[in-house]
């Protein structure tokens, strides 16, 4: 079972409130060096020279004094302003100025999050290594280029070429790692800023996406526990709403979510009374922990007891719906009215929308209302085009606009709980921070994974690509999205442009003149970057301020034309392009969400994106199964931060080089199966030719046929090649090991990881892209098969479980091919002797050569190819 992890909220003990600012906060690097002071505490005033007469000073302004005191009254009411309201409204800094006179040394004010660079003793080392190993690595191809082998050209020039890709692929991989860093946030500072005592939240409303397809492949048992993970979040009720998509259309999924509900009104204020942590129950109550630690309520054993006798009869119902689901009637299902279940046909039903929790007045047992819980199943019609998880998504966006449209959504497979009910409110201190949340475009949590067996013998954790790649690409332009576990920023997904930070005028480089260096810019270049902005954003940032209902907005703010483009790009939804138009989200004034849903039927209907720009420049992008890739892609394309050729999509836009690399390496990524197997080849082609890549400089056959050592090539030429092999050698592992240390990761992840790169870039990598080939050049399209979520009865079954697939011809050929190739090649020394390609010539280090995979720190292969 895979879980999404988020960061570890810590829970503030009364001596440590948000609201008491500690001892320490007076020392140290701050936003602003002045101490912390009271105003309600009387200072005590001292002169710098106590016995100096003021007539000395002569005279100034006859105000002076009277200016002061003003002063000093005015910077105490600001301070007691924002000590029990937590700053201006909304911590939105855009709007009126803040006074020039008021430090920034209240917590409320201060940054929500900050960057922790990786220490320069780690750093540092590990940059040195890479500068190191690129100069190596330009000496390797010298010595290889300039040696080739005359009577075995074909497989030099093949290893050549195989060793050139795998050297652009390092370099595409390994530069994005640059400037790694790691976040810390203050969810002591976001309380102060928006969560003012005595009033309502001001944190943003969020919209959660939960996707699921097949109820029998992905198990309503699993896809409850998420929901009900999310519904018990650490979060303002009002601004939660969750939307399951079923894109099957099953009515054991509807059932399942309808059960789901009754036990929330249970699970959610159980979960928040106690402070209970995970809030998915299935994980609560099989954790191997102390669950009394910390837990002082004199009735948490009795009610814990009664609550997990609850969550098993809840499982004996979700389980029975599932033994009934089994055996479907001829005529389908039908509702309890006899009315027949719409979906009966997977790709030929109508659009249904059921809101379970929120708007229908459901409270919880202790009377406390509930978060917004919506079942979705979009329309499907034969003859039209469904773009499978990506559409899916692109239909809840549009719901959710209409119903309650936050500005922020997350979205999570139906397999991934969250493990932390503080998730929302630490990517509410990246998104919501007034000083730099404005250019974030999405929040990407990094995924951990349940029922691994301990050693991880199958690299399932990936815990290199999550600990390593992202946090250097976090340190660029923000990590790629991974498909699950994402806040986004609504507007982003709209395809609109970041805004834009203007440099102080006269200045350029933030220290140079402007006739310096970047005035020699032509200006046909800032003729096509501006070319390059979308129309829809100078849109939205003309009607940012619109207020009122949904006429008032579309008729004092846009006029006719404009309308017409919205809605080309968005649809033919009134209701959904006004919605477009609040940058902080919110529905209309006035507007009852029941009498919406006609209108959030209208915009999952399976031709509401005709001639529109979804899946283009708007929404999940469309054109693969990795549409994450391509929607990080594209925002990113756009300028956004994130705490179809990529090397020219976007020039001039506002994607970074270094970004751009990583997108460039996440294309060619599949490419590199194909030297990877020709590469792996090699040895036992060289071994059954008795034919090899690398030159024999120390053997020359006489005359007579026999060997004459020449000392002077022998000096040269194997010392040249030994020490550039052997450096090469030590540079891959001293990357390695600096990229652990930085990263804390384990040298078992990190090997498992290094050893399925190698599996994976000769069975799926190969495959996926045959099946990519085929789909372009030929029109065939990609088969998309979900993956089973279902538990096996005993722990870790599955993985001692051999089953046989396609995948696995290319690497037991490979494997028969090289074990072919060791046999002859043993067999004909012993029979030739010495004589025999110089096999067992181990004494000889000329003839030893390392083939190092200069890939993205791929494994080293140490062989003999004399």
């Amino acid at each position: 079972m895979r879980m999404l992890l988020l960061f570890k909220g810590l829970e503030i003990s009364a001596d440590h409130h948000a609201l008491i600012v500690p001892s320490f906060m007076g020392h140290g690097n701050r936003v602003h060096p002045m101490s912390y002071t009271d105003p309600s505490i009387p200072l005590q005033h001292r002169p710098m020279v106590p016995r100096k007469d003021i007539a000395v000073y002569g005279y100034g302004s006859v105000s002076w004094k009277d200016r002061m005191e003003e002063w000093k009254k005015k910077k105490n009411e600001k301070l007691q302003v924002v000590k029990h309201e937590g700053g201006n409204d909304g911590g939105n800094l855009d709007g009126e100025e803040l006074d020039a006179d008021l430090p920034m040394m209240d917590e409320g004010r201060q940054p929500l999050s900050r960057k922790l660079p990786i220490p320069s003793s780690k750093i540092n080392p590990y940059r040195l290594v890479i500068i190191v190993r690129l100069a190596i690595l330009g000496l390797f191809f010298h010595y290889r280029l300039l040696h080739p082998v005359r009577d075995a050209y074909g497989l030099w020039l093949t290893s050549v070429i195989c060793e050139i890709w795998f050297a652009v692929s390092w370099i595409l991989d390994q530069f994005p790692k640059w400037y790694p860093i790691e976040r810390e946030t203050y969810l002591d500072r976001l309380f102060l800023r928006y969560e003012k005592e005595g009033k309502l939240s001001e944190l943003a409303s969020v919209d959660i996406f939960v996707s699921t397809v097949d109820p029998m492949k992905e198990p309503p048992l699993i896809t409850a526990n998420t929901v009900l993970s999310i519904l018990a979040v650490d979060y303002p009720v009002d601004k939660v709403a969750c939307y399951v998509s079923d894109d099957g259309a099953a009515m054991l999924t509807f059932e399942a979510l309808s059960e789901t509900s009754e036990f929330a009104r249970k699970w959610v204020p159980f979960c928040k009374k106690f402070n209970i942590e995970p809030r998915a129950p299935e994980w609560y109550f099989t954790q191997k922990i102390d669950y009394l630690k910390d837990k002082v309520h004199p009735t948490f054993v009795r009610e814990r007891r009664a609550m997990k006798r609850e969550y098993e009869e809840f499982k004996v119902r979700i389980n029975g719906l599932v033994a009934t689901a089994q055996k479907v009637p001829e005529d389908g299902w039908t509702m309890q009215d006899g009315t027949p279940w719409p979906g009966n046909s997977v790709r030929d039903h109508p659009g249904m929308i059921q809101v379970f929790l929120g708007y229908s007045g459901v409270r919880d047992v202790e009377g406390n209302e509930l978060p917004c819980l919506v079942y979705v199943s979009r329309e499907k019609r034969p003859g039209f085009e469904h773009h499978k998880k990506a559409g899916a998504m692109n239909a809840l966006i549009r719901v959710s606009a209409v119903l309650s449209n936050a500005p922020y959504l997350l979205n999570v497979d139906c397999d991934h709980y969250i493990n932390n009910s503080k998730a929302l409110r630490e990517a509410m201190c990246f998104l919501m921070d007034p000083i730099s949340g404005k250019k974030v475009c999405y929040v990407q949590f990094p995924q951990r994974f349940d029922g691994i067996d301990r050693h991880d013998r199958y690299s399932n954790r990936n815990v290199v690509f999550f600990d390593i790649n992202m946090k250097g690409l976090d340190g660029i332009q923000g990590p790629i999205y991974v498909g699950t576990g994402c806040v986004f920023r609504r507007q982003a997904l709209y395809g609109y442009d970041a805004p834009v930070t203007k440099k102080p005028p006269g200045k350029t480089c933030n220290c140079l003149p402007k006739w310096c260096c970047c005035n020699k810019k032509t200006k046909q270049k800032k003729t096509v970057k501006k070319s390059k902005q979308r129309e829809a954003s100078e849109q939205i940032h003309a009607l940012e301020n619109i207020e009122g209902g949904i006429s008032d907005s579309i008729s004092q703010k846009s006029s006719e034309a404009s309308q017409m483009k919205l809605e080309k790009k968005f649809g033919q939804s009134p209701v959904f392009v006004a919605s477009t138009l609040l940058e902080n989200g919110g529905g209309p004034r006035n507007a009852i969400p029941p009498s919406l849903l006609s209108e959030a039927i209208q915009v999952i209907s399976c031709g509401y994106e005709d001639k529109t720009e979804w899946g283009k420049e708007v929404g999940w992008i469309y054109g693969s199964v990795t549409e994450d890739i391509l929607t990080g892609f594209k925002m990113h394309c756009h300028g956004w931060r994130s705490v179809h050729c990529p090397i020219w999509y976007g020039y001039g836009g506002g994607m970074k080089w270094l970004e751009r690399f990583s997108y460039i390496n996440s294309v060619v990524y599949p490419w590199t199966s194909i030297p990877l197997l020709v590469y792996c080849t090699l040895p036992a082609i060289c071994l059954l030719t008795g034919k090899f890549i690398v030159p024999e400089h120390l053997h020359l056959l006489t005359s007579e046929g026999r060997t004459r050592v020449l000392v002077a090539s022998f000096f040269v030429k194997f010392c040249y090649a030994g020490v550039v092999f052997m450096a090469l050698f030590v540079s891959i592992a001293v990357t390695g090991i600096l990229e652990m240390q930085w990263g804390g990761v384990g040298i078992d992840d990190w090997w498992r990881n290094e050893q399925f790169w190698v599996i994976g870039g000769v069975s799926s990598h190969l495959f996926a892209l045959f099946q990519g080939l085929l789909k372009v050049l030929a029109g065939v399209s990609t088969s998309f098969t979900v993956t089973s979520k279902a538990a096996d009865d005993g722990e870790f079954s599955e993985l001692y479980l051999f089953k046989w697939t396609s995948l696995l011809i290319p690497p037991t050929t490979l494997l028969i091919i090289n074990v072919v190739g060791v046999v002859v090649g043993v067999s004909d020394a012993i029979n030739n002797g010495p004589d025999a390609n110089h096999y067992f010539d181990v004494v000889n280090p000329a003839g030893l050569y390392f083939d190092s995979y200069v890939g993205p720190d791929k494994p080293i292969r140490l062989e003999r190819w004399s």
